[in-house]
């Protein structure tokens, strides 16, 4: 079957999905002369969700893109993350991120999803990235020297390289690897308010708070300038648990926080409950390219959100691969074909190791977080013990994004909750 070229003609990257991912991975290449176009399979481009987390391993790429000061106009750069009990509010452990700035050169900020989506999207209408919608591919096939996608109206588009963008249920995932989403049981609710509507309620609006406690954990922070209040409650569902198929509706999230602390139990009824996010991911892999065939962001290493760091890392993907692109063709002769088996061994060979480590350390976090009884007065010990400039567990992740698996820093050294001492008092 050879496909039809298009009127605009073969670009030389195709990205299949239209997300923060896809978007943002399209303007790294097109930055390095490529025409790319991106296929999404929604009537139009945009994002659902409320607030994200951006870390200076993230702000430092929007910088180099030029894009961080839009998006510090259109989000908050947060005075302070801390971590409280979710029963007795206590403080448990504080980062001042303007010292984190300090250390590594670049801000901690929080954005609403669709203000750096949008950023992504009209980055990319100036880039000349060729935005095409009502595009839903159905198969993937490698061809000698390319590859190609094929949609479900019967078209074919082909390009030297496809990049499969497509999240959480990738059809390229679900075709190369075969392996299935894992479920944790877990559930989240979001809010995105205005801010008077929670002025009274006891909460910090120059800080990122996680409120953690057992099966349960709750999140606080501005958006859009302070003008809306971000909230995101997660739970453990018991009719997961069970197996029901119905699980983690309101009725759940309202038992589930149940003698929390007094800011969180106000939180609660704002939260959104026409729509709840089940929290998902994958076992990691070793293997993302297929030939011609790419697998980035979420379809490549889809994590739980401790370390809110999913977008992020889909973020930094495509930074990594344009660099290895650009090195490449820097290097070599003119009129040469670019040496994409070249760029994507090394993209797959310092990406892979990072974002298994990003994985398994969510859902490590995940367990911490959710502690109960003698395991959660012993963490909370633990965390209380903590030094203000400490950063042993943020270098890794938060340092400049590795582009060769020599420049990837240690892993911090974790702390077993046998070594704490249980506080005399009640749970």
């Amino acid at each position: 079957m050879n496909p039809e070229p298009t009127p605009a003609g073969q670009p030389d990257v195709l990205v299949v999905g239209g997300g923060i991912g896809g978007l943002s991975t399209a303007y790294a290449l097109s930055r390095q002369g490529l025409r790319v176009r991106v296929l999404e399979q929604a009537p139009e481009y945009g994002e659902v969700g409320a607030g994200l987390q951006i870390a200076p391993n993230c702000t430092r790429i929007l910088a180099e893109y030029g894009l961080l000061d839009e998006a510090k106009s259109l989000g908050v750069v947060p005075e302070n993350m801390v971590m409280r009990d979710a029963l007795d509010s206590q403080v448990l452990t504080r980062l001042d991120l303007r010292d984190l700035e300090r250390r590594y050169g670049f801000p901690y900020m929080v954005i609403h999803r669709s203000d750096l989506h949008g950023i992504f999207l009209r980055a990319c209408r100036r880039a000349g990235v060729e935005l095409l919608n009502d595009q839903v591919v159905v198969g993937y096939e490698n061809t000698e020297g390319g590859a190609r996608v094929l949609l479900k109206d019967g078209r074919v588009e082909s390009a030297p390289l496809v990049i499969a963008a497509d999240g959480l249920r990738s059809v390229a995932r679900h075709q190369l690897i075969g392996d299935d989403v894992v479920s944790s049981s877990y559930v989240a609710y979001r809010a995105a308010v205005p801010i008077e509507q929670v002025k009274d309620n006891g909460i910090a609006e120059n800080d990122v708070t996680v409120y953690v406690g057992p099966h349960r954990h709750f999140v606080q922070y501005a958006l859009r300038g302070g003008d809306m209040f971000n909230q995101v409650a997660v739970f453990e569902s018991p009719k997961a648990l069970a197996g029901e198929e119905d699980w983690g509706t309101p009725d759940e999230l309202d038992a589930a926080f149940v003698g929390s602390c007094d800011t969180v139990i106000k939180g609660i009824p704002l939260m959104w409950r026409d729509r709840w996010w089940r929290m998902f991911d994958r076992d990691p892999i070793e293997t993302w390219v297929h030939g011609r065939i790419a697998l980035l962001g979420d379809a490549a290493h889809p994590p739980l959100q401790y370390m809110a760091q999913g977008a992020i890392m889909a973020i930094e993907d495509g930074w990594v691969l344009a660099q290895h692109y650009a090195r490449l063709a820097e290097a070599a002769p003119a009129a040469t074909e670019p040496d994409w088996d070249g760029a994507l061994a090394a993209y797959e060979a310092v990406r892979v190791d990072h974002c298994r480590r990003v994985q398994t350390t969510a859902r490590a976090w995940g367990e911490l977080w959710h502690l109960d009884g003698e395991s959660r007065l012993r963490r909370n010990a633990i965390m209380r013990a903590r030094d203000a400039d400490d950063y042993s567990f943020t270098d890794w992740v938060y340092g400049p994004t590795a582009l060769t698996p020599d420049e990837e820093p240690e892993m911090f050294t974790p702390i077993p909750l046998s070594s704490a001492a249980v506080e005399d008092r009640a749970a």
